[in-house]
């Protein structure tokens, strides 16, 4: 999809500009799971998840047929504070992973049938440390927001966006803590398995780069500062979506944190996302409260690439098929309560 900006206020002003939620279609659907075979409310979250669905893409029977999955890769500046237990090359090293199908998110999406597509963005030039500079210059993060919409597939009818890039924990881990306070202890986790001292050597990198960048804008502003280009371009895929009234399922930690950055840039930026699991990483519970989501799933995950994400497809599959296919009393032949 062309995207309808080429600066940061332009997508400010896009994000001011998206549809909402069609009501009429959100009633119709409401109305119709009341008269399907089942006793009231016998589905459960099923029946909400059904009904939000329909009121997103416009009918009061929906289906998903065209799920989509888009991993974002960057490398990370701040990686070279040795915030990781694994090297930069290893962000391409997994590029070629997926491109090869051999991650766990292939094996998952090709299980839910959804596409999966790879997207690699400058990976030979990491983001600034944040602890010294800005993480990007305005037309960097334009440049990867502006990757993340053209990504999403004009056919999609639920997209699902994830991530891979060494340090990107540390990154996110600095955004939430920018944007919700707290101690930076609060936020920070052992991302790909950090011992104790690599914790707390993490941990300081993340309260040092939010005092230098803390506070200085909305979460756009934060996303530059703080943020790396897989974080955008996750940003701009969600973005993307909602310009098409496309739901979206939200992945783990990292994921959340770009998320984030949208809602406190426009409010109501991710009222067609739901939050697809609870990680295993420490501050996502947190981060979920702040964006008022309950996961989907809770599996004790930590892997990112969409996994988490990806496996909720099968739930919101499964919601907009009862609510699309099951029959009413009427046409069952089954006598009502």
């Amino acid at each position: 999809m062309i995207p309808p900006f080429s600066d940061l206020a332009g997508f400010r002003a896009a994000l001011a500009d998206m549809p909402q939620l069609d009501a009429q279609a959100a009633l119709a659907a409401r109305d119709h799971n009341g008269q399907l075979t089942k006793p009231p409310g016998a589905l459960g979250r099923l029946e909400d998840l059904g009904i939000w669905y329909a009121g997103w893409r416009g009918s009061p029977k929906a289906k998903i047929d065209a799920p989509q999955v888009i991993v974002f890769a960057g490398n990370h500046g701040v990686a070279a504070q040795g915030v990781s237990a694994f090297p930069p090359e290893v962000t391409e090293q997994m590029v070629f992973n997926f491109q090869l199908g051999g991650a766990a998110i292939n094996q998952i999406a090709r299980s839910v049938g959804a596409k999966l597509d790879v997207v690699p963005l400058d990976l030979m030039n990491p983001t600034q440390d944040f602890t010294q500079e800005p993480a990007m210059s305005e037309d960097e993060l334009v440049a990867a927001l502006r990757a993340g919409w053209e990504a999403v597939d004009a056919e999609t009818d639920l997209l699902v966006v994830g991530e891979m890039g060494i340090g990107n924990t540390t990154a996110a881990a600095a955004l939430a803590h920018a944007m919700l306070g707290g101690h930076a202890a609060d936020w920070t986790g052992r991302g790909t398995g950090v011992d104790d001292t690599a914790l707390a050597h993490k941990t300081r990198v993340v309260a040092d780069a939010v005092a230098l960048h803390g506070g200085q804008g909305d979460g756009l502003e934060c996303l530059r500062r703080l943020g790396g280009r897989e974080l955008a371009g996750m940003v701009g895929g969600i973005a993307a979506a909602r310009s098409k009234r496309v739901p979206v399922i939200l992945d783990g930690f990292i994921c959340c944190a770009a998320a984030l950055t949208l809602m406190q840039t426009e409010r109501s930026a991710l009222d067609h996302t739901v939050a697809g699991h609870l990680s295993a990483e420490g501050g996502h519970a947190k981060l979920l409260e702040a964006l008022c989501k309950e996961p989907l799933l809770d599996l004790s995950l930590r892997l990112g690439e969409a996994s988490g994400a990806a496996l909720a497809i099968s739930v919101l599959k499964a919601a907009a098929a009862c609510q699309s296919g099951m029959a009413t009393f009427a046409e069952a032949g089954v006598s009502g309560a």
